[in-house]
Parts: structure tokens; C-alpha cells; sequence
């Protein structure tokens, strides 16, 4: 980001997690409360980008390994004549995506949960930082009135 910007910055996709990646702005007089706010929410952010990289890596090996499984169970190649992937029925593909949920349910369980603490500790966070900017407000709005 411009060394001049006052947001966070979102960059594109990551191509492991799917997450977008958020740049976080650093203030130049940033308060000890929205610092541990800021890396609160960046934590959360890293965390959520673990847990993706390697749930979508896990997914994707797993389901290769299926559709080799099923098609050589039917005597097919992965690749038709023409060159092309062969591919599986919604039906066959279906059995699969059960069977992957049901196995990583309670690594999905774990993360929620988890994804509900972080959440919880950055909207009370969020939430202190809020009061103390208006107070802060409000002091400097009583300070000019009385001026």
C-alpha cells in the first residue's frame, strides 16, 4: 500500500486458502489497546489462513485419490481419448463430499469454535477502542466549547 494510505488493504485471493490477505494500517500514534486489537485481528487472519491452506489442500489430494479410485475401479484413465479429464457423476462425487465432511467434522467443530473465541475477543476489543475515542471526543469537544 501508498506509504500516504489510513486503511487496511485487501489483496487478491490466496491461491492455498482462497482468503483474501489484509494489509493492516499501523497509525502513527497508535494506543496500546488498538494494537492489541490490530493483532488480534491479525492472528485471526493467519489462523484462518492455516486452517484453509491446509483444509483445501487435505480436500484436494483426498479428491484426486477418489476420483482415481472410482474411475480405475471401472477400468477408466483419468484422461479420456481426446485427452480431456475423465469426470464422475454428481451422484459419485456426492458420496465423496459426505464422507469428507463427516471425517473433518470435528476439525470444523474445533474451528468455529475457535473462529467464535477470536471473534468475541476482537468485537469486545473493538468495542473498548470505540469508547475510548468517543470519550476522547468528548473531552476535546468539552475542552473547545469551555475555550
Amino acid at each position: 500500500p501508498p506509504t500516504d494510505s489510513h486503511s487496511d488493504w485487501i489483496g487478491p485471493p490466496d491461491k492455498h486458502s482462497n482468503l483474501r490477505p489484509i494489509i493492516f494500517y499501523v497509525p502513527p500514534e497508535e494506543s496500546a489497546l488498538e494494537r492489541r486489537l490490530r493483532e488480534a485481528r491479525q492472528e485471526a487472519q493467519a489462523s484462518n489462513q492455516r486452517f484453509w491452506a491446509r483444509h483445501n489442500r487435505a480436500f484436494h489430494q483426498e479428491k484426486e485419490e477418489f476420483i482415481y479410485s472410482r474411475l480405475k475401479a471401472k477400468g477408466l484413465e483419468m484422461r479420456n481419448e481426446s485427452g480431456r479429464k475423465t469426470t464422475l457423476s454428481a451422484e459419485e462425487m456426492a458420496d465423496f463430499y459426505k464422507d469428507f465432511l463427516s471425517k473433518n467434522l470435528k476439525k470444523h467443530l474445533q474451528y468455529n469454535r475457535d473462529w467464535y473465541k477470536r471473534n468475541f475477543r476482537i468485537t469486545f476489543l473493538m468495542g473498548q477502542v470505540a469508547l475510548v475515542r468517543a470519550l476522547r471526543w468528548l473531552r476535546r469537544r468539552k475542552k473547545n466549547v469551555e475555550q
